[in-house]
């Protein structure tokens, strides 16, 4: 038995389950995002201005931490 392809295999199932748990926090919290940027905007239409840009900013914050996931994957397949 190889341990050498035992890695390469663990590795790509760590780096697969790295980036599948790390993207549902962001997929997630996007779509509550924009429910509730919906919903704000149905109440208050005249808002239209502040409350895209709070969602576009929130947006950005969590996509980046989806990015530091894509990383933490990218390092364990090529570095560890």
């Amino acid at each position: 038995m190889e341990i050498t392809g035992n890695i390469d295999v663990i590795k790509t199932i760590a780096a697969g389950l790295t980036i599948a748990l790390g993207s549902l926090g962001p997929a997630l919290g996007i779509g509550l995002l924009a429910a509730k940027a919906m919903e704000a905007l149905g109440r208050n239409p005249e808002a239209a201005g502040p409350i895209q840009q709070n969602m576009i900013l929130a947006i950005a914050f969590a996509e980046a931490i989806a990015i530091y996931a894509l990383v933490v994957a990218v390092i364990i397949i090529f570095a560890a």
